[in-house]
């Protein structure tokens, strides 16, 4: 592995010992980042393939700030990290990929996010929706709620019911600021769809 061996494995010998939370494994990824001399996308590679989910959920935070400016990142994000198959790590590709929009420009970013929200993995598809709740308080967002809106709504009758609560629980976020946006939105809903009117039933509750 890249870097000061010692130091790598002290840091997620610490991360092991803590089984819930983010700031800790942002905290080591941006000490890890600041270290010179250390070929940070190769170090990056190698956790995401750690055999524990807090060195996976390391190199995905490490891969998301890396990625305004490595394309590689990015794409390791979106084919490999999608692919894990624990719930954390899954949850940290989320942050991840709004790192890479904070960093890049929310508005800059949106070919990007477009194009993760055409994947077929379902994992990349929650990781946007979720990533950037709440949609309305981000730059761009702010001002444009009805791109967040239309970008979200695409889902509405996803095949997953695990995106479907995504976009649900995104679309009410907005409407406690922007209710008559969300009503104008989901009264052309067909609610006869099981899948529209299970996503309905989150953004109304």
């Amino acid at each position: 592995m890249p870097g000061n061996l010692k130091d790598i494995s002290d840091i997620l010998v610490q991360l092991k010992s803590i089984e819930h939370g983010f700031k800790h494994i942002n905290d080591a990824g941006s000490l890890l980042l600041k270290e010179p001399g250390t070929h940070h996308f190769d170090l990056a590679r190698q956790l995401i393939e750690d055999e524990s989910y807090q060195g996976r959920m390391l190199g995905t935070y490490m891969l998301g700030v890396l990625s305004p400016e490595n394309p590689a990142a990015l794409s390791i994000l979106k084919d490999t990290v999608s692919k894990d198959p624990n719930w954390r790590v899954q949850e940290m590709l989320a942050k991840a990929i709004d790192e890479y929009a904070r960093i890049t420009g929310y508005e800059e970013a949106l070919p990007t996010l477009q194009s993760w929200l055409e994947s077929d993995n379902p994992n990349v598809v929650r990781a946007v929706i979720e990533g950037l709740r709440i949609w309305t308080s981000r730059p761009f967002f702010k001002q444009h709620p009805e791109v967040a809106v239309y970008l979200i709504s695409q889902h509405k009758a996803d095949a997953s019911e695990y995106v479907r609560k995504s976009v649900g629980n995104s679309l009410r976020d907005i409407s406690k600021k922007f209710p008559d946006l969300i009503n104008q939105e989901t009264s052309g809903w067909d609610l006869s769809d099981r899948r529209i009117s299970f996503t309905h039933k989150l953004v109304i509750i």
